[in-house]
């Protein structure tokens, strides 16, 4: 497994409601992504992202490249940063399970 974690500057004066209501509208287009098992939007005081649990690294890869970086430059003014982390150990506690995992 390996979660990739997004990060990016807001607009100026993007509230917390007109962030998610961005969201909302790119959220379609992850259903049925190739390899992604989960994505959680995030926002902090003027600050973007995501946390996405991906099968493996290539999955990821795949999905970050230059089509998603322009969308993300048209939507947001700028290109998100993108550090991946493998995933060896993830606890569950909705599904009631600790599960371990090989590299990604």
């Amino acid at each position: 497994m390996i979660t990739a974690i997004i990060s990016f500057p807001l607009p100026a004066g993007l509230t917390r409601e007109q962030t998610a209501a961005v969201y909302a509208g790119t959220a379609p287009r992850y259903v049925n992504v190739p390899g992604l098992i989960r994505k959680q939007y995030l926002y902090a005081d003027g600050r973007g992202g995501g946390v996405y649990l991906w099968e493996t690294r290539a999955a990821a890869e795949a999905a970050y490249g230059p089509a998603w970086c322009q969308l993300a430059l048209e939507i947001y003014g700028v290109e998100p940063s993108v550090q991946y982390f493998d995933t060896p150990v993830i606890v569950d506690n909705a599904a009631g399970s600790i599960d371990a995992y090989p590299p990604g």
